[in-house]
């Protein structure tokens, strides 16, 4: 009776022996596999018989079985690609695809975007994401990430802001309006844009009406303005800049502000003139234009209009932000990568394709943003490589052919015991 247990055992060995091939296997095909996560086969005894009954000891075994498959989630290589839609998860998280069994998730960051310009992986599933709202500031509203309108509309401009320095040592000039070029103390010139996007050249000629008091006005060229005549300027806004004895910006009053473009461009456009934060309005002085007994001039100056403008180009940073690049310089985020985490990653249910489900063991996903609460950072033009390791594979590849080969050496045993039993009872 024991010759023959020993066949079941050797039987089990065989079997359990042949099962961790098939996960040493699985795991070497899938070497080059982008994102995959290795397993590890873990076996357990099976007893049988004791000869002391409850008390414990002399125990015969009966052999083993495979017990679990344990998924390795260590992090894989990151390699370096050319592809601006290929994303890599440095850490902890998944990838969120709409698959047709609901909800997957990915270490495969392998991506592109379709005819529709939706952002999907490799077998079109949609990529979920955090949508941006119509100005690009970006939101928590979950939803799958899609190019949309790849034309922007044009934006008026709203703001002027100047940082500059005026010359304390000029003298008073009266201003001319015909010919303000040699009746102004310093001018400068800048484009801005009507509410169609038509770009507008305005010059800011500036006079000196007092110690520390100046008068801007900001003017166009006739040919650009609603009844204008080309070669005449024509005054659009006019205001005050008071300094203090020390230089500082004090004061900035507005007097009057309509721009009347032509062409078709909306009538009183209202365009904001800034020289920094002023004393009165709880500045230092220390972030706004001066007086100072040096040059008038210009150091920066910025507006915040548009022209209409097409998609130039796309590109991922390394926080999982899609960004739209417009042929008008403009830029605007349309949508940020969404994380997945997880509790218990070794719990995820294996659907194939590169792509776990959530399961009981796992827990529910969380969503958050790239390294959230724990969440990994996501590398662009990156690409998870496969985490198995081919070397420790292959040792593991000859340790189950030797268990194999000694587990069939027990049954051709205990096959030679058997026979000289019969022998002995022929």
């Amino acid at each position: 009776m024991s010759i023959l247990r020993s066949f079941n055992i050797g039987v089990s060995g065989l079997s359990a022996s042949g099962a961790g091939m098939n996960v040493v296997s699985d795991n070497i095909s899938n070497a080059g596999t982008h994102g995959f996560k290795a397993s590890r086969a873990e076996f357990q005894d099976v007893l049988a018989v004791s000869l002391k009954g409850i008390e414990g000891g002399d125990q015969f075994g009966a052999g083993t079985k495979l017990a679990h498959i344990k998924p390795i989630m260590t992090q894989g290589d990151v390699a370096r690609t050319e592809s601006i839609t290929d994303l890599a998860i440095q850490g902890d998280g998944f990838f969120k695809v709409k698959a047709p069994f609901g909800n997957g998730y990915s270490r495969d960051g392998s991506m592109h975007f379709n005819k529709d310009g939706e952002l999907v992986n490799g077998d079109g599933y949609k990529v979920i994401g955090f949508k941006s709202n119509e100005d690009g500031t970006l939101t928590n509203k979950e939803g799958e990430i899609k190019l949309g309108n790849t034309t922007i509309p044009a934006q008026a401009t709203e703001k002027v802001k100047l940082s500059m320095n005026l010359d304390s040592r000029a003298s008073v000039k009266q201003f001319d309006p015909n010919n303000p070029e040699e009746t102004s103390n310093f001018s400068s010139s800048m484009t801005v844009y009507d509410n169609v996007g038509t770009a507008r050249l305005i010059t800011v000629y500036y006079n000196k009406t007092a110690d520390n008091n100046w008068t801007y006005r900001a003017m166009v060229d006739g040919a650009d303005a609603q009844g204008g005549e080309a070669g005449t300027m024509v005054e659009m806004a006019q205001g005050q800049l008071i300094f203090n004895d020390k230089g500082q910006l004090q004061e900035e009053v507005e007097s009057s502000n309509a721009f009347n473009f032509n062409k078709g461009a909306q009538q009183g456009q209202k365009i904001e003139f800034s020289w920094g934060e002023s004393i009165s309005e709880g500045g230092d002085g220390t972030d706004a234009s001066t007086q100072y007994g040096s040059g008038s001039a210009v150091a920066r100056h910025t507006q915040d209009g548009a022209s209409a403008a097409t998609l130039g180009s796309l590109s991922f940073n390394d926080d999982g932000i899609l960004t739209a690049v417009y042929d008008n310089g403009e830029t605007r985020d349309i949508a940020q990568i969404a994380i997945a985490k997880f509790d218990n990653n070794e719990g995820l249910f294996k659907m194939g394709k590169n792509l776990f489900k959530e399961s009981k063991n796992s827990g529910q996903p969380a969503m958050g943003k790239p390294g959230e609460a724990g969440r990994g950072q996501v590398l662009s033009k990156s690409i998870e490589l496969s985490n198995v390791d081919i070397a420790n594979e292959f040792v593991n590849l000859m340790t189950s052919q030797r268990n194999f080969q000694a587990n069939a050496k027990t049954i051709s045993t205990a096959d030679k015991m058997m026979q000289e039993v019969f022998r002995i009872k022929g």
